[in-house]
C-alpha cells in the first residue's frame, strides 16, 4: 500500500454522485458526498469519475474504505479530497441492498446518520459560522411541485475549461473519452419544511441527468415528452 501523507482512510457510505462538470486540471469532476461510520458527512472532491477503471466506479449505497485527505483550500467542514485521484487503493466493501423499500437504506440515513433537519431556517443557521454546516439530510414535510427550466449552455468559466482541457492522458487508459454531454435543463423540487416555508432545489443528482437522456431516447428526440416522462418518474 502507497504511503500518503496527511491521510485518513475513512469508511463511507456513498450516497450522492452529482452530475459530471468539465474541468481543465482534472478533465471532468463529479462530486461525491456520504456518511462515514461515524455518522459524520463528508465530501469527496475532485474525482474524475468517469475516468476511473472500471473496478473503481463505485455506486450509491456502496460502502468504501478510501484515503483521503482534508481539502486545504475548502473552509467546509465536511470536504476532503482523495489522496490519490486514481483511487486504485479504494475499497469496496459491500452495496446496500433496495430490499423492504429501501428498509436498510433509510435506517443508515434517516436513523442511524447524522441529524436530520425538518426545518429549514435551522438548517440554514447552521449553515453560517461558526457550524459551517454545508452537507445535511433534510427531510420535508410535503414535496409540493418538481420543475424545470431550460439551460443549454456550460456558464462561461466551464465554456472555457472546455476550451482548454486536453483528454489525452493515462487515466486508467480512459484519456479519450468523450466529455459528459451538458443536460439542456435544470431540475428542482419544491417543499415545504415542518414550519410551512417554502423553498425550491435544485436536483443536480446524476441519475436525474440519466433519467432524462432516457426518457429522451425513448421520446425519440420529443424533448416535451421526455421532460414530462421524468416529471412523472420523480415527481
Amino acid at each position: 500500500m502507497t504511503a500518503y501523507q496527511n491521510h485518513e482512510r475513512k469508511r463511507v457510505l456513498i450516497t450522492v454522485k452529482a452530475y459530471p462538470l468539465p474541468s481543465r486540471s482534472y478533465d471532468e469532476l463529479v462530486c461525491t458526498a456520504g456518511i462515514t461510520d461515524e455518522r459524520e458527512w463528508i465530501r469527496i472532491y475532485p474525482v474524475p469519475f468517469r475516468f476511473l477503471k472500471d473496478e473503481g466506479q463505485y455506486k450509491k449505497y456502496q460502502w468504501v474504505d478510501i484515503n483521503l485527505k482534508k481539502a486545504k483550500k475548502d473552509f467546509r467542514p465536511e470536504s476532503y479530497s482523495p489522496a490519490d485521484t486514481s483511487l486504485e487503493e479504494m475499497d469496496i466493501i459491500e452495496t446496500v441492498d433496495t430490499s423492504k423499500k429501501w428498509r436498510k437504506r433509510m435506517q443508515l440515513v434517516l436513523e442511524q446518520g447524522p441529524k436530520v433537519y425538518t426545518s429549514m431556517t435551522e438548517l440554514i443557521d447552521n449553515s453560517k459560522d461558526p457550524k459551517n454546516v454545508s452537507l445535511a439530510t433534510f427531510k420535508p414535510a410535503k414535496i409540493t411541485g418538481f420543475e424545470f427550466e431550460e439551460e443549454r449552455q456550460w456558464s462561461e468559466g466551464l465554456q472555457k475549461n472546455l476550451q482548454q482541457r486536453d483528454l489525452f492522458d493515462e487515466r486508467g487508459g480512459k484519456g479519450d473519452k468523450d466529455i459528459v454531454q451538458k443536460l439542456p435543463y435544470k431540475f428542482y423540487y419544491k417543499l415545504v419544511d415542518e414550519n410551512g416555508k417554502s423553498s425550491r432545489m435544485m436536483i443536480e443528482d446524476w441519475e436525474i441527468g440519466a433519467l432524462y437522456w432516457n426518457c429522451l431516447k425513448q421520446a425519440e428526440g420529443n424533448e416535451e415528452i421526455a421532460l414530462q416522462k421524468v416529471k412523472r418518474k420523480v415527481f
